[in-house]
């Protein structure tokens, strides 16, 4: 047993055992962290989904966990599909704009060319350019 116990095991009241499969994820220092994952999930699923992953995995799975735990917990209906679906919001609106300024340099461009070619006495042709008809990269 060892002299501290892991949040689980003291939240859980019992003792800890040596080999305690949430002592590496759940440390003494952050008993919030395992709050948040037994309010969602309980502390059987989790040691459960613990078990069923390689050794190597389990920090990431305890991870996950926990965010998506904290993530339910601040927001019961969407949790973390809500701020998925805001950064896709906010995806979506930086890539209208980088299109947007992307046709205003290439419309900047043609300008400056038929003002070289002003400047040097050629014909100048100008094809129309429409930003209304160019089409976004992400399309």
């Amino acid at each position: 047993m060892s002299s501290r116990r892991c949040a689980a095991c003291k939240q859980l009241r019992r003792r800890c055992p040596s080999d305690c499969i949430f002592l590496p994820y759940f440390p003494p220092n952050n008993p919030q962290r395992f709050s948040f994952v037994h309010r969602i999930y309980g502390a059987s699923n989790v040691g459960k989904m613990l078990q069923h992953v390689q050794e190597h995995q389990r920090a990431d799975v305890a991870d996950s966990l926990y965010y998506e735990a904290y993530c339910r917990i601040k927001s019961p209906v969407y949790g973390c599909v809500g701020i998925i679906s805001i950064l896709h919001q906010e995806i979506d609106r930086l890539g209208r704009e980088l299109a947007k300024v992307q046709a205003e340099i290439s419309l900047v461009k043609t300008q400056a060319q038929a003002e070289t070619q002003l400047a040097q006495g050629q014909q100048v042709e100008l094809s129309s350019f429409d930003l209304s008809t160019t089409t976004p990269w992400f399309y």
